[in-house]
C-alpha cells in the first residue's frame, strides 16, 4: 500500500513538473517582441480618389506582424531569418497600456496618411493643406510630471499663455525651460479648457541614458489638424497601425490623380514614412516586408536610402533579397520624387 502511494504520489509530481514547464515555456513573456512578415495589401483596394483614374498596376502597401515574445517565440526568432526580436522599449515607453499604444499607432497611421495626401496632391497641382488645433497626448511617462495630470487625448494649445498649435513649436517652447522650472500648460479635454503646472523632470535612462534631457512626460505628441482638399479622398486602412506606409500611399495617390499611369503596369511594392516635404525616412522591419513583397509576386521594392548611411534600410532590404534570391529590384530613394524618376525611367 505504501509503495503504491508513493508512486502515485511521484507520478503527480511529474505532471505538476511537467505542467509547470509547459506554462513558463508558453505564458511567460520576455521583454522582447517578435515580428514576421505580414502582407503586401494592393492599395486600389483601400485608397478612392474622388473621379480618380484606373490604371493597371499595382502600389502595394507592405506590413509585418508582432506579438509579445515567450521563450518559443525567442528561440524560434533566433534560429529564422524571417523572424526578428525587437526589445520591449524600443516598441513601447515603460508604463504604455496596450490601449496607449495601439491608439499611437493608429495616430501615426492617420498622420501618414495625412502627409501622404499633402505630398501627392501638391504634386499633381491639386488643393491640399493643413488647419492646425493643437498637440495631442498620445502617451504619458510614468514617474514624471505629465501622470495624473494628462491624459491620452487631450489636446495641449497652449504653454505659459503662448499659443501652441503644432509639435515643432512645442519642442521650441519646452526647449526654453530647463530641469526642475515649473511650466503652465493649457489643454483641452472633452471640450473643456484646463491649465495646469508641471515641472520640468530628468527623463528616465532608458529614454536618455546620459541624465541630460528634461521633458513634462509626454512622449511621441501628435500634431491633431485637419486636412482640407479638393477633390476629395477615403483611405480605409482598418486596424493597421504606424508610419510606414506614407510612401507608397502617396505613389498611389499621385497615380490616381493623374491621367497617364505611372506603375507602367508594373507590381510595385516598398515602404518608407514621408514628411510634407517628400523626405522619405526610416521604418522598422524592412526585412520581412522584402519576404512579404517577394511572396506577392512584386517586381520594384522601394527601401528609404537614408542618405546612403551604413546599415540603411536599403542595405538591409538588399540583402533580405539576395538571400532568398528574389528577382524583385530594390530600389534606394531618399524623397517621393527619387520614386517618380525611378518610375519615369522604366518601360
Amino acid at each position: 500500500m505504501r509503495e503504491t502511494t508513493y508512486t502515485t504520489k511521484k507520478s503527480w509530481l511529474k505532471w505538476l513538473v511537467l505542467f509547470g514547464i509547459l506554462f513558463i515555456i508558453n505564458f511567460v513573456q520576455l521583454p522582447y517582441y517578435f515580428s514576421v512578415p505580414g502582407e503586401a495589401k494592393i492599395l486600389t483596394e483601400v485608397i478612392e480618389v474622388e473621379d480618380g483614374n484606373p490604371y493597371e498596376g499595382t502600389f502595394m502597401l507592405t506590413t509585418i506582424r508582432m506579438g509579445k515574445a515567450n521563450i518559443v517565440n525567442y528561440v524560434w526568432a533566433l534560429a529564422s531569418d524571417k523572424r526578428e526580436l525587437i526589445p520591449e522599449e524600443h516598441v513601447r515607453p515603460e508604463g504604455e497600456t496596450d490601449e496607449e499604444y495601439h491608439h499611437r499607432q493608429l495616430m501615426m497611421m492617420t498622420g501618414s496618411q495625412e502627409l501622404a495626401v499633402i505630398v501627392a496632391y501638391n504634386y499633381a497641382g491639386k488643393e491640399a493643406y493643413f488647419e492646425n488645433h493643437g498637440v495631442l497626448v498620445t502617451s504619458v511617462i510614468s514617474g514624471m510630471a505629465a501622470e495624473g495630470n494628462l491624459e491620452v487625448g487631450d489636446r495641449i494649445v497652449a504653454i505659459d499663455g503662448e499659443e501652441v498649435l503644432e509639435i515643432e513649436t512645442l519642442f521650441d517652447v519646452l526647449g526654453q525651460y530647463s530641469i526642475g522650472d515649473n511650466v503652465p500648460i493649457t489643454f483641452e479635454r472633452e471640450g473643456d479648457t484646463y491649465t495646469v503646472e508641471l515641472q520640468v523632470d530628468p527623463f528616465p535612462e532608458e529614454i536618455d541614458p546620459e541624465g541630460e534631457r528634461g521633458g513634462i512626460g509626454i512622449i511621441n505628441p501628435g500634431t491633431d489638424r485637419e486636412l482640407v482638399n479638393t477633390p476629395e479622398i477615403t483611405i480605409d486602412t482598418d486596424q493597421i497601425g504606424g508610419p510606414s506606409a506614407g510612401l507608397m500611399f502617396s505613389l498611389e495617390i499621385y497615380n490616381q490623380l493623374l491621367d497617364e499611369d505611372i506603375t507602367k503596369g508594373h507590381q510595385i511594392a516598398g515602404t518608407g514614412s514621408i514628411d510634407e516635404h517628400g523626405n522619405v525616412g526610416r521604418i522598422g522591419g524592412v526585412k520581412q516586408k522584402v519576404y512579404a513583397s517577394h511572396e506577392a509576386g512584386a517586381e520594384i521594392f522601394f527601401a528609404p536610402a537614408e542618405q546612403s548611411e551604413e546599415g540603411s534600410n536599403y542595405e538591409i532590404a538588399l540583402e533580405a533579397a539576395e538571400s532568398i534570391g528574389t528577382d524583385m529590384e530594390i530600389v534606394p530613394v531618399n524623397t517621393f520624387e527619387d520614386a517618380l524618376k525611378y518610375l519615369e525611367s522604366i518601360s
